[in-house]
């Protein structure tokens, strides 16, 4: 075979490759958007459930440095 025959044979099945990678590439972004729109429909009908949390509590009044005060000077009083 011809040097240029093998590199012809060669750029083909090369661009068909490509082709291949570039098609599943542009079919999975598609699958993904539309997945993405179906999840997107189900959350509105079965929303999930947001924790409430209480941010004025307790135990976020007392800093880290009360508390380290605090067990230092239980650890003193101890002595």
């Amino acid at each position: 075979m011809d040097n240029i025959s093998l590199f012809e044979d060669g750029m083909i099945i090369m661009l068909i490759g490509m082709g291949f990678v570039f098609l599943f590439l542009v079919i999975m972004v598609y699958a993904m958007n539309i997945m993405a729109f179906i999840i997107k429909k189900i959350n509105t009908i079965f929303p999930e459930e947001i924790p409430n949390e209480n941010k004025y509590s307790k135990k976020n009044k007392i800093s880290a440095d009360s508390e380290v005060a605090l067990a230092i000077a239980l650890a003193y009083s101890r002595r």
